[in-house]
């Protein structure tokens, strides 16, 4: 159907970006496949209203963080010494003093398995539950890739007061900038199963989010007059031309006037209302800022927020970008990782105790893989996916409690191995989602949101 010779899709693509004021390409410009249904089923009971995953990128060491080996030789325990937790006989890195104050409220597992040892499709297993149909490094995403976790919950458990489904922060994940990896995003559903992706450095002295900068002359009545404005365009179209793929694009732009006119989430995205003692207390770095940033949408009711943690500038180029620490570990790590993550992630759970909000909001800490046992020629750790350490808190999680444990030398799993279809079926579970729960794939085939994985009985009952 045309109107005066302009296409509507052409008139849509136009209202979704100049007649709102604004780029939404990369945070809400995506049309539902045409193929795709809803999920179905029946869900479960919440243990959590919503969940927080900070992504280490990079493969955090288990040795130099929740798993230290004293006992074994110096180029394998590293420089570092254990120290002592707020629970009684339970030990992480001196590296973690402040988040070993909290080690009441944390559930560490120590048998955390993928067995592959490439950045990007160990990270697509931990990120899906989903076995990878390849191990190489830099597989790009795909078509057929299996959904996220993130994509998953905010999918199947939307927001009931926010457009933001479940969102990733501040930047995707990648190894070469132009191919971030698979299993971040919707996959095989399409485009609508994709989380929000923030572009942003919460950190700078003005949040700016790529693809969301609409002028400061536009105020909300002009918006609303714009809302409008589409709403005569569309109204001669013949209803009967419309399609799954159009509607879509409707709701995506439902979405991002919602956004922008007003609510919890647009002042949520406002950091620099948040006091300048929390701001410290979280760091005043991009990590911790975005950390930040995620409590304050989940408290404005998205669902589900990834934060990865962020790159620094040039470090593509560098031996030990992020957490992969192939040279120079216990510098790396002592001088700028561990006192990052261990003041931001501490500060976290404090302001969630504090706001009443973590009794109700499941906290992962994971990274692709961990390190390997044995210290390398240039004092680093090399990639090892055979056995490393995460952490979660929050919701039902036992705080204080183990589950499984590595052998003497952290190098392969000694008792409980978990797998990443273990812990996707966990935390669907705690989120409400019943491990077996089958959704319609673009072709109406039944798909179970995790094939083979088990919830955690110590978590889930």
């Amino acid at each position: 159907m045309r109107c005066r010779g302009v296409p509507r899709r052409e008139l849509l693509r136009v209202g979704s970006a100049g007649a709102v004021g604004l780029s939404l390409d990369r945070l809400l410009a995506a049309e539902r496949d045409p193929g795709a249904t809803a999920p179905h089923g029946s869900l479960g009971r919440a243990r959590a209203r919503s969940c927080i995953v900070i992504f280490l990128s990079g493969g955090p060491p288990q040795h130099e963080t929740f798993d230290p080996k004293p006992n074994a030789p110096i180029e394998i325990r590293g420089p570092f010494a254990p120290i002592a937790t707020s629970v009684a006989g339970l030990h992480f890195s001196e590296l973690l003093p402040r988040t070993a104050g909290q080690a009441h409220r944390l559930c560490v597992i120590r048998s955390m398995t993928t067995g592959i040892h490439s950045h990007s499709t160990s990270g697509a297993y931990m990120l899906t539950g989903q076995r990878p149909r390849s191990s190489a490094e830099s597989v790009p995403p795909g078509p057929d890739d299996w959904p996220s976790i993130a994509a998953v919950v905010g999918a199947i458990r939307p927001s009931e007061s926010s457009p933001l489904r479940s969102v990733l922060l501040p930047e995707p994940i990648f190894n070469n900038p132009a191919i971030p990896w698979p299993g971040q995003d919707g996959g095989f559903m399409g485009a609508a199963w994709h989380p929000h992706l923030l572009r942003c450095d919460p950190a700078a002295e003005r949040l700016q989010i790529e693809g969301l900068a609409a002028s400061e002359a536009l105020p909300d009545r002009r918006i609303e007059e714009r809302r409008e404005l589409l709403a005569r365009l569309d109204a001669p179209f013949d209803r009967r031309q419309h399609s799954p793929a159009l509607d879509g694009h409707g709701r995506v732009l439902d979405d991002a006037f919602s956004l922008l006119r007003s609510g919890s989430t647009r002042t949520a995205l406002q950091i620099e209302r948040e006091p300048a003692a929390i701001r410290d207390r979280y760091g005043r770095h991009t990590f911790g800022q975005s950390v930040l940033l995620a409590r304050r949408l989940i408290e404005a009711g998205v669902r589900l927020v990834q934060v990865n943690f962020p790159r620094e500038p040039g470090d593509t180029s560098a031996s030990n970008p992020l957490w992969d620490t192939h040279r120079d570990n216990a510098a790396r790590l002592r001088d700028v990782l561990c006192p990052q993550f261990d003041g931001t992630f501490a500060a976290l759970l404090d302001d969630l105790a504090d706001r009443g909000l973590l009794d109700e909001t499941l906290v992962v800490v994971m990274g692709e893989f961990g390190r390997t046992p044995k210290i390398n020629g240039a004092g680093g750790r090399d990639h090892w996916g055979n056995v490393f350490s995460i952490a979660l808190a929050g919701g039902p999680v036992p705080g204080g409690s183990v589950i499984g444990a590595s052998d003497a030398t952290g190098a392969f799993p000694a008792e409980r191995p978990v797998q990443p279809p273990d812990l996707a079926a966990t935390i669907f579970e705690v989120m409400g989602i019943p491990h077996g729960y089958e959704f319609r794939d673009p072709l109406a085939r039944p798909r179970a949101v995790t094939t083979g994985g088990i919830p955690l009985r110590e978590i889930c009952g």
